[in-house]
């Protein structure tokens, strides 16, 4: 089984190269996890919402989701970007169901009460959380059984609280997540990028006795997705491929080894 994450960037690029290509290899048994920060954004302005983003100490930019915008954040991940993928999938004779981490549920997540940021002043400011949440647990039942009867499963990135809030989580979580519960052969997570990145080359392969290593020479953003990676792989997954969600069948360009394959 596969499970496949892709990001905003890449929906907002190449949708129809990505339907297409998870299309063409759907009798594998796939999971895919989508973002959409991008659309959301988009939509929020379109609806009179202005997008809020901080600034953590680390230096990561990422949205602030108060009570306006989670309403506006489902309607666009659950609604629109998921099911713009479930019909095109239909389209292409693909049997498929569009879900969210709240269906079922699927994703459980804790509310962040608090969050470190660095305001425009450079000084480290405690502010409420919002409707942000972390993944504390996925429970692979729904998914289990939409995969035993034939469908694709296109998961969005909400997950629900244990009072029922609706939250947003962070889609690489879920995708690493959700990948280590159900023991994925393989994780692909399609990017902008064409792989791991250094000195502008990119690296084939990282062992996860690596990692530790090469979390040093790269940003910020791909670090954590190499941490991840790594305690994915030790949780059971066979291998995670960080590739190009923008090359031709760019599923079948990171199955025949395009990009970084992280392995034991």
């Amino acid at each position: 089984m596969i499970v496949v994450k892709v990001g905003g960037e890449v929906l907002a690029r190449n949708l129809d190269g990505i339907v297409e290509s998870v299309g063409r290899r759907a009798d594998r048994g796939i999971v895919l996890v989508h973002g959409g920060g991008i659309i959301v954004t988009e939509l929020c302005k379109r609806m009179g919402v202005e997008p809020k983003f901080v600034t953590s100490p680390e230096g990561l930019r990422s949205r602030y989701t108060d009570r306006d915008e989670i309403e506006v954040y489902v309607m666009a991940m659950a609604g629109k970007i998921n099911k713009r993928i479930v019909s095109g999938l239909l389209s292409r004779g693909v049997k498929s169901v569009g879900i969210s981490g709240a269906d079922g549920p699927t994703a459980i997540a804790e509310r962040k009460e608090r969050i470190v940021i660095v305001d425009e002043r450079g000084r480290k400011r405690v502010i409420d959380g919002g409707y942000t949440g972390r993944i504390v647990e996925i429970r692979t039942e729904l998914i289990d059984l939409l995969l035993s009867n034939g469908f694709t499963v296109v998961i969005a990135p909400v997950a629900v609280d244990g009072k029922g809030n609706l939250l947003n989580v962070d889609a690489d979580q879920m995708a690493f997540k959700l990948s280590s519960a159900v023991r994925a052969d393989k994780l692909v997570m399609l990017t902008d990028v064409p792989g791991v990145l250094i000195n502008n080359r990119v690296i084939e392969r990282i062992r996860t006795n690596e990692v530790n290593e090469m979390i040093k020479r790269v940003g910020f953003g791909m670090n954590r997705k190499l941490m991840s990676a790594a305690n994915a792989i030790e949780q059971g997954v066979k291998e995670v491929i960080i590739s190009s969600g923008l090359v031709e069948d760019p599923l079948a360009h990171a199955l025949a080894g395009g990009g970084t394959i992280i392995s034991p």
